[in-house]
C-alpha cells in the first residue's frame, strides 16, 4: 500500500513538473504540419513569413500562375495602357486553349473587364491568352514580361512558360514566390471586385451565331465559407495536384496562405483555413499610417507654391504578437522645409514603426503635388504680399 502511494506521489510530481515547464507545450506555428508539398503563411503588409514548409521548392503551380497574369493586367490598367472598356478580339490561338475556359469563339469581342472576371472566377485559360495578346501583342511577349516582373519582385524560384499554368516543361514557381506576387496583386482595390464574386453570368459566342449565357462560379470556395476571405486563386493539374493562394482580412490584418501539391481539393481548403486561423489567432496588425494620409505640411523654398503636403506613400501596419499592440511606437523623419523644384510623389522622408527600440516597419513619405521653381515675378509677388500684410 505504501509503495502504491509513493508511486502515485512520484507520478504527480513528474506531471506537475512537466506542466509547469513551458517547453511541455508545443508552439503551434512551429509544430503543426500542412498536408501539402509546400506551404507558406505571409503577412500581406510587411511580407513577414509566419509559417513555412519547403517554401523555395520549385513546383508546378497550375492555374495559380494566373496571379501574375492578373497582376500585369492590373499594372497595365494603372498606367492606362489599357482600359476596362477596351474591346478585345479573341484570336484563334486564345480560343483553342483547353482546360477551364469561357469557350470563346475566334473573332468574338469581349471587354477587358469581362475577361478579367472570367479569369478571376472561372480560371479562364482562353481569357488569359486574350488579355496577354491585348496587353503585349503576343502571348510570348507577355510571358517574357511575366518573367521580368518576377525578377523585379525577387521571385527567384520562378520561370513562367505560359500565361495560364497549363502543363509545360520548365514552368515552375514556389510557395514563397506565389505569396510575393499575391501580395503585389492585392494592392489593387479593383481586383477585389472580381476576386470576391461568388457567382456571375457571361454571354459568349458570336452575335451572328448562337450565343450562350454561361454561369461563372468562383473556384475559390473560401470566398463563400471563410469570413474575411477576399482572394485569390486555385489551381489543379495531375502533375501539380491541388494548389491555392488564399487571402483574408480581419481587424486590419491581411494574410496570404499558399498551398502547393495538396492531395485533394477539400484538403487544400482545409489546410489554408488552418494557416489563416493560426495567423489571426496569434498576430495583430497595428495601423501606423494610411495611404495618402497627411503627415505634415512643409514650407517650400524658392517654389511657386509656399507649402506642400507630406503624405504617406502607402498603408503601413506593424505586425506584432497578440497582446503586444501597445508596445508599438512610430518615428517620423522629415525636413522642416523642401527646396523646389520637385515632382509629385517625390520621397522627402520616412515613417518608422518600432517595437522595443527595434524597427518593424517603414514607409516613405512623399510630396502630394508637383511644385515648379519660382520665377522672379513669383518671388517679387511674395515679397509684395509680405510687405502689404498689416503688422500685429
Amino acid at each position: 500500500m505504501m509503495r502504491y502511494k509513493l508511486h502515485r506521489i512520484l507520478f504527480l510530481l513528474i506531471a506537475v513538473t512537466l506542466i509547469l515547464n513551458p517547453a511541455f507545450f508545443p508552439v503551434y506555428g512551429e509544430e503543426f504540419d500542412v498536408d501539402a508539398k509546400s506551404a507558406i503563411l505571409m503577412d500581406a503588409s510587411t511580407g513577414k513569413i509566419l509559417y513555412e514548409k519547403n517554401i523555395h521548392d520549385k513546383l508546378p503551380p497550375a492555374s495559380v500562375t494566373k496571379i501574375m497574369t492578373m497582376l500585369l493586367a492590373m499594372e497595365a490598367l494603372e498606367t492606362k495602357k489599357i482600359s476596362l472598356e477596351d474591346k478585345v478580339i479573341i484570336s484563334e490561338r486564345a480560343s483553342k486553349m483547353g482546360g477551364s475556359q469561357l469557350y470563346l469563339e475566334p473573332n468574338e469581342e469581349k471587354t477587358v473587364e469581362e475577361l478579367m472576371k472570367g479569369i478571376a472566377l472561372a480560371s479562364a485559360n482562353d481569357g488569359c491568352v486574350a488579355i496577354a495578346e491585348h496587353v503585349s501583342g503576343t502571348e510570348e511577349m507577355f510571358v517574357k514580361r511575366m518573367n521580368e516582373r518576377a525578377k523585379e519582385l525577387g521571385m527567384n524560384d520562378t520561370q513562367f512558360m505560359n500565361t495560364n499554368g497549363l502543363p509545360q516543361d520548365g514552368h515552375y514557381t514556389s510557395a514563397y514566390d506565389i505569396a510575393v506576387m499575391s501580395k503585389e496583386l492585392l494592392k489593387y482595390p479593383k481586383i477585389h471586385d472580381w476576386l470576391t464574386i461568388w457567382m456571375s453570368n457571361i454571354k459568349v459566342g458570336l452575335p451572328n451565331k448562337r450565343q450562350t449565357t454561361i454561369e461563372l462560379v468562383n473556384t475559390n470556395k473560401l470566398i463563400r465559407t471563410y469570413p474575411g476571405a477576399h482572394g485569390i486563386k486555385t489551381g489543379f493539374t495531375s502533375e501539380a495536384r491541388y494548389c491555392l493562394s488564399a487571402s483574408a482580412v480581419k481587424n486590419n490584418l491581411t494574410l496570404i496562405a499558399v498551398i502547393l501539391g495538396s492531395p485533394t481539393s477539400d484538403i487544400r481548403f482545409a489546410e489554408a483555413k488552418k494557416l489563416l486561423n493560426y495567423g489571426f489567432a496569434s498576430f495583430s496588425a497595428v495601423p501606423i499610417v494610411r495611404k495618402d494620409e497627411v503627415i505634415d505640411e512643409l514650407q517650400v523654398e524658392k517654389g511657386k507654391a509656399s507649402t506642400v503636403k507630406a503624405v504617406a506613400k502607402d498603408h503601413l501596419n506593424a505586425l506584432v504578437k497578440k497582446g503586444e499592440e501597445n508596445s508599438v511606437e512610430k518615428e517620423i523623419i522629415l525636413p522642416k522645409q523642401i527646396k523646389a523644384p520637385f515632382a509629385a510623389g517625390e520621397k522627402i522622408g520616412e515613417i518608422i514603426a518600432k517595437k522595443d527600440g527595434q524597427e518593424i516597419g517603414r514607409m516613405d513619405i512623399i510630396t502630394d503635388v508637383e511644385v515648379a521653381p519660382a520665377s522672379l515675378i513669383d518671388i517679387f509677388g511674395k515679397i509684395l504680399n509680405k510687405v502689404s500684410k498689416p503688422t500685429k
